[in-house]
């Protein structure tokens, strides 16, 4: 019994992680509003290494449709700006001289219906590696039965499994719903 424990413990971590994971892809996913996460995934090249803006600058959100940058260093102004359109995230960036200014612009239809279909896409990979996690789980619970395990403990372990596959895939569509209503809200 212990090890079927150890199985749904290990496959419950697993899903979580997939759920954790998803819940940071959302939150790169823009919807209107201006976030410092909208260019967390933007590198700079600072002496010769790529790091995150927010290291090497202050990210500030003044208003809901401004993302302003200062950088701690002036000479970082210009890479910092190349490194936001080279990323290719939709946004323009204004240099002012001490700090760099991005007007978050608001959605198109179109654009809100990509998201939309990117945050679905997003959604499908979790629950991909939710899916993985319960192959995986099923797989070692069928070697514990060819180790001698009742084969009355190990049905009731897949059945455990897959009842935290529906409630891991239920939680991934309650986040999609959530978050479709973000992206569509003008």
């Amino acid at each position: 019994m212990e090890e079927i424990d150890f199985i749904l413990d290990s496959t419950e971590e697993s899903m979580n992680g997939s759920l954790a994971h998803l819940e940071k892809e959302f939150t790169n996913i823009r919807a209107g509003k201006a976030s410092p996460a909208m260019i967390g995934g933007v590198f700079v090249d600072y002496y010769g290494s790529a790091t995150p803006i927010a290291q090497v600058a202050n990210v500030n959100v003044p208003d809901a449709r401004t993302i302003t940058i200062a950088p701690w260093e002036k000479n970082m102004l210009h890479a910092i700006e190349k490194a936001i359109m080279v990323a290719n995230i939709g946004f323009n960036p204004m240099n002012n001289g001490d700090q760099i200014i991005i007007n978050v612009p608001p959605l198109t239809e179109e654009r809100r219906r990509d998201l939309v279909k990117q945050a679905k896409s997003e959604a499908e990979d979790a629950k991909i590696g939710i899916r993985n996690a319960r192959q995986e789980a099923n797989k070692e619970i069928k070697k514990l039965e060819k180790d001698g395990l009742s084969e009355d403990v190990c049905k009731n372990a897949e059945d455990d499994v897959q009842t935290l596959t529906n409630t891991y895939i239920k939680k991934i569509d309650d986040l999609l719903s959530l978050k479709e209503a973000e992206i569509m809200k003008v």
